[in-house]
C-alpha cells in the first residue's frame, strides 16, 4: 500500500522520476498528469493511465534521489564491489573516502556495520544527509576525518574498500586494521595510478585482480530488440585483493 510521506518510483515511457507522495502533488509529464492523491492509499505497482508506480529500489534512490558533489560510485560497480567483498550480516566493514555516500549505501544494506571515513566535511554532510533523507544507513558509523590519522585497532574489520585519491601511504594501516585474509578493494579513475597500486602491493596482500565493469541496456520493444545507443562503459578500474600473513605469525 503506497502511503502518504512515502517515496516512489513513477515511470513513464522509459523515463524515471523519484517522487514523494503528499496530497495536492501531482507529476506532468508531457501533456498527462498523475494526481498523487490518485496514488496515495493504492497498491505499489498500480498503472494509472500512462504512468507506473513502484516502491524505489535502493538503485533508484541512488541515481535519482542522491544530492551529490563527488563522482558517484555507480550501482553497475557498488553491487559488485559488495559481492567481491564477500558481505554478510555479521560483517564489520570498512570505507574510506565516503564521498555521496552512494556506496555506503549498499554496504550497509548487506552488512553488519560500515564504518566510513571522509576527510571533506562538505562531502561527510552531504553523504550523512543523503542516507538520513531516505531512511538508510543505521548501522553506519559516519568519521569526519583521516583514516590513515585515527585510532583504530587491529584486525577489527572483515574487508575494506578504499576510494581516495592516493591509497598507497594506507596499505600497511589496512593491512593491520583487517582480519586474515579479509578481502580488500580499491577503485582508482586512471591507469598510471593501478600501476602504482600494483607496485606496492605483493608484500602484504595476494590474490590480485584489475577490472572493469560495463553495463548496456537493451531496447525493450520486441520488435527493434537491440542495443540502446548510449551505455555506461567506463566508469572506473576496480582492484581486488586480500591479506596474506608472514608464516611465522
Amino acid at each position: 500500500m503506497l502511503n502518504e510521506g512515502d517515496w516512489v518510483l513513477i515511470r513513464y515511457g522509459d523515463r524515471s522520476y523519484l517522487r514523494r507522495l503528499e496530497k495536492g502533488g501531482s507529476l506532468n509529464v508531457r501533456r498527462d498528469t498523475l494526481r498523487f492523491s490518485e496514488v496515495i492509499g493504492k497498491p505499489e505497482g498500480i498503472r494509472i493511465g500512462k504512468f507506473e508506480v513502484f516502491r524505489p529500489a535502493l538503485e533508484d534512490l541512488i541515481l535519482l534521489g542522491f544530492r551529490r558533489k563527488t563522482q558517484i560510485i555507480y550501482p553497475k560497480d557498488a553491487f559488485y564491489i559488495a559481492f567481491k567483498l564477500g558481505i554478510g550480516r555479521n560483517s564489520r566493514v570498512l570505507e574510506f573516502g565516503t564521498g555521496s555516500g552512494a556506496l555506503c549505501a549498499v554496504l550497509s544494506e548487506l552488512a553488519g556495520e560500515v564504518h566510513t571515513y571522509e576527510v571533506v566535511e562538505e562531502f561527510h554532510r552531504l553523504a550523512v544527509s543523503n542516507m538520513k533523507r531516505y531512511g538508510l544507513g543505521e548501522n553506519v558509523v559516519f568519521h569526519l576525518g583521516d583514516f590513515g590519522e585515527a585510532e583504530v585497532e587491529e584486525a577489527l574489520f572483515d574487508c575494506a574498500f578504499v576510494d581516495v585519491r592516493d591509497p598507497l601511504p594506507y596499505l600497511e594501516k589496512l593491512h593491520r586494521v583487517l582480519r586474515d585474509s579479509a578481502p580488500l578493494g580499491f577503485l582508482l579513475p586512471t591507469a598510471n595510478q593501478v600501476v602504482e597500486l600494483l607496485k606496492e602491493l605483493k608484500p602484504l596482500f595476494g590474490g590480485v585482480e584489475v577490472l572493469e565493469i560495463l553495463h548496456r541496456h537493451y531496447k525493450t520493444l520486441p520488435e527493434r530488440f537491440r542495443p540502446e545507443d548510449t551505455m555506461i562503459g567506463h566508469t572506473a578500474y576496480l582492484v581486488f585483493c586480500r591479506k596474506v600473513t608472514a608464516p611465522d605469525k
